[in-house]
């Protein structure tokens, strides 16, 4: 039988490890805009990073609180789900934005986020 652990340990590791993916592209992605302005270049090298960082931070906060307190912790509870809720937002976010381009990892990240998501509130609830 599958506990609530499980969940949270493959949403933890989907979620930092396409974190990790999203960093990989920032040159590239940045370059892709073509000639802009250096304040504009910034301002989407930031944007992009701190994407990457928050799934990377969302995974490793509720792993490493997994791993201190366990799955069925009262605090690992609330920030899983309070991680689950933002995912979710971010997704949609995500599905209302970046989704709608050519860019087909744009088009997967929406349900990647939703999957964590998920993944984050069912492992709070079994």
């Amino acid at each position: 039988m599958m506990d609530g652990t499980f969940f949270l340990g493959i949403g933890c590791g989907l979620i930092c490890v396409w974190g990790i993916i999203h960093l990989i592209p920032t040159g590239s992605i940045v370059k892709g805009f073509g000639n802009i302005s250096p304040d504009s270049r910034r301002i989407i090298t930031m944007t992009w990073v701190a994407d990457g960082l928050i799934l990377i931070f969302a995974g490793l906060q509720v792993g490493i609180l997994t791993l201190a307190f366990g799955g069925d912790s009262f605090t690992v509870l609330w920030v899983a789900r309070l991680w689950a809720v933002m995912l979710v937002v971010l997704a949609v976010w995500t599905g209302l934005t970046g989704a709608r381009t050519k860019i087909v990892p744009m088009k997967v990240c929406p349900f990647v986020k939703l999957l964590v998501g998920v993944l984050f509130f069912v492992g709070t609830l079994v």
